[in-house]
This record gives C-alpha cells, sequence and structure tokens, in this order.
C-alpha cells in the first residue's frame, strides 16, 4: 500500500478491501455518474456498481453525504467549527466525496443563484480539505 502523508493526514493510494479509498473512488467516478430525482448516485457502469467497491461507494456516498443544499450548509458549518481537530479517516473521505457530489450539483443546476450557491459550499468544502491537508486555508473568509 501507497501512503502519501500531508501534515496529519494519511491519504491512502491503493484500495484495501473492505474499505474505501482514493484509488477505487477516482476509478468509479471516471465510470460516469449521474444524480436522480431523488438526489441519489447512480453508476453508470453496472458491472462496477454490483461490485464490492462500486457498493461501499454507492453505500458511503448516498447514505452518509447530506444531498440537499441546506444539509450540505449545514455540514460545512458543523466543519469549520471542528476545524481544530484532526478529521479521522472516514471523516475525511465523506469530505472529500461531498466536494465530488457538490461540485455534480453546481454543474447540473440550470439557475443562476442554486448554481452559485452550490458551488459556494464546493468551494468552502475545497478550503477546508486544504486545510485538513496542510494546516492552513487557501482563503479566509472575512
Amino acid at each position: 500500500m501507497v501512503l502519501i502523508e500531508f501534515r496529519t493526514k494519511r491519504v491512502k493510494i491503493l484500495a484495501a478491501s473492505g474499505s474505501l479509498f482514493l484509488l477505487s473512488g477516482v476509478q468509479i467516478l471516471l465510470g460516469g455518474v449521474e444524480i436522480d430525482r431523488d438526489n441519489n448516485i447512480l453508476l453508470h457502469d453496472k458491472e462496477m456498481a454490483s461490485m464490492r467497491p462500486g457498493r461501499a461507494f454507492l453505500s458511503q456516498i448516498n447514505d452518509n453525504i447530506p444531498r440537499d443544499l441546506s444539509s450540505m450548509v449545514q455540514a460545512v458549518t458543523t466543519q469549520e467549527g471542528q476545524r481544530r481537530r484532526p478529521l479521522t479517516q472516514t471523516q475525511f473521505e465523506n469530505l472529500v466525496l461531498s466536494m465530488v457530489y457538490s461540485a455534480y450539483q453546481a454543474r447540473r443546476q440550470e439557475g443562476e443563484e442554486e448554481q452559485a450557491a452550490w458551488s459556494g459550499v464546493l468551494l468552502q468544502l475545497a478550503n477546508i480539505t486544504v486545510h485538513e491537508l496542510r494546516g492552513s486555508y487557501l482563503f479566509n473568509y472575512t
């Protein structure tokens, strides 16, 4: 297993049995995803969706990631309030998946206000992620 270390966080590059790590998540996303009417993530690659990494990915993103804007904003506020404590591996994975979900939502919105709102959440999540990895923010809100 290859590890890349950033300040307090280890990012696992290879997948281990029963866990979702970066490489398998990226492979899954490259196969294509869509968001249904209920805001659930669906995989285009039906074979991947039926395999353990695909099922684990769908379970993690559909069960642990807020799927509407107000819930996502609340999750961001909670994350920002806990910035003094390092995230667990699961919390970090959920943070990254929240960014991916927010990016998809921002992209698919037709109205400018909704797109701007999801883009703002995405930017805040990216800022939290950078802080978690290197100990400082890309920018400060003032």
